[in-house]
């Protein structure tokens, strides 16, 4: 299959790339930064020798490199069969002591990435009967967190947005799960004095989109939340 990562280049995405690659899948990723790419790109095994990695810099929140994006994918790789809106950034405040950029910053990133990566890849596999959308979304996005408050409207826009993308698409045969980690150890809890292990770990994310894509082909996973027993999200 041909997969799309958004996000790619670190943490969660980074797992599900890796992930996606040992199963022999062709990979298209993008980040900002080219260089994290690149790193990435040498980390990552192929099982195959005609796997295809195609890496990309994009800002997921900016219309035109998308759109871009979207283009250079697909005439390395074919049409996507897979994609996986992971573009995401937390930033911890409350809403009434913090800058109006803050939740702008987020709307961008956390939100408007999967709309528009949606609306690119999306007409394409209503088209051809056929896909995977898997939107990672967060336990922000039912559960309420004073010190992310933008962060939590953002996820929760975005649980809003995947549950209408599965309403427009599955008459068409085209899948759309969300996922709603709870705290995941990745560069945005470095530092801190809680214990790595006791997080959710971003394999454990990739692992469950591995598992999804292998069920039946009528077999519909809408919704999975994996929380740590340890760890307050």
């Amino acid at each position: 299959m041909n997969v799309l990562i958004t996000g790619a280049s670190k943490g969660i995405g980074k797992a599900i790339a890796i992930e996606m690659a040992k199963n022999g899948h062709n990979l298209a990723l993008c980040a900002r930064n080219i260089q994290d790419l690149e790193v990435l790109k040498s980390q990552i095994p192929q099982a195959h020798k005609q796997q295809i990695i195609f890496i990309g810099a994009c800002d997921c929140g900016v219309k035109t490199q998308v759109s871009a994006f979207t283009q250079l994918a697909a005439k390395a790789l074919g049409n996507i069969n897979v994609l996986v809106n992971n573009a995401g950034i937390f930033k911890p405040s409350f809403i009434l002591d913090e800058a109006d950029d803050i939740l702008l910053s987020q709307i961008q990133t956390n939100l408007l990435s999967a709309y528009y990566f949606y609306k690119e890849i999306g007409k394409n596999m209503r088209s051809n009967g056929a896909g995977h959308i898997f939107n990672i979304c967060s336990v922000a996005s039912i559960e309420t967190l004073a010190h992310a408050g933008s962060y939590c409207v953002t996820k929760a826009a975005m649980l809003s947005l995947n549950n209408v993308m599965r309403e427009e698409l599955k008459k068409y045969g085209v899948k759309v799960t969300a996922i709603l980690p709870g705290a995941t150890f990745t560069h945005s809890w470095e530092g801190l004095t809680n214990v790595p292990k006791n997080f959710v770990q971003p394999q454990d994310i990739a692992m469950a989109i591995t598992h999804t894509l292998q069920m039946s082909a009528h077999a519909y996973t809408e919704q999975i939340i994996i929380k740590s027993l340890l760890v307050q999200s």
